[in-house]
């Protein structure tokens, strides 16, 4: 499942990718519009800032505006900044490999369920990007 942070994100992506005409857009324009809490916004934007995905502007005339190109920002790049691994198990995560805690087998059937699973995903979610969902 999509965390609430991970869809934060991507809806004030969105929106920021409609607006990106307009020059930089206040991050309380982006909370109203997208109807997200503020200081939780704060704190996403700042993430993507620190990935140089977002640059701001102080000031008369700032707030948030892209310093990538939001055509070639992948969904999956976003959701692996903000959420982490998009696998459903640590075990099948290809940049957030982890052993299964409860897991000591050699072969797990639901392993080679979950790596088709992450494989599709990610099919789609590397090839998507921020321009696709733009409302």
């Amino acid at each position: 499942m999509l965390s609430k942070k991970s869809q934060y994100a991507l809806r004030a992506l969105s929106y920021l990718v409609g607006k990106n005409d307009e020059g930089p857009v206040l991050i309380s324009d982006i909370a109203t519009a997208k109807k997200i809490p503020l200081k939780f916004l704060e704190n996403i934007l700042l993430e993507l800032k620190k990935a140089d995905i977002l640059d701001s502007k102080k000031g008369k005339g700032g707030g948030y505006f892209f310093s990538a190109n939001p055509a070639e920002i992948s969904l999956a790049t976003v959701i692996r900044l903000v959420n982490g691994p998009i696998s459903m198990i640590p075990c099948v995560s290809i940049h957030f490999h982890e052993q299964c805690l409860n897991c000591n087998q050699e072969h797990c059937g639901l392993h080679d369920v979950l790596i088709e699973v992450r494989d599709a995903s990610l099919a789609i979610l590397e090839k998507k990007t921020l321009l696709d969902i733009v409302d």
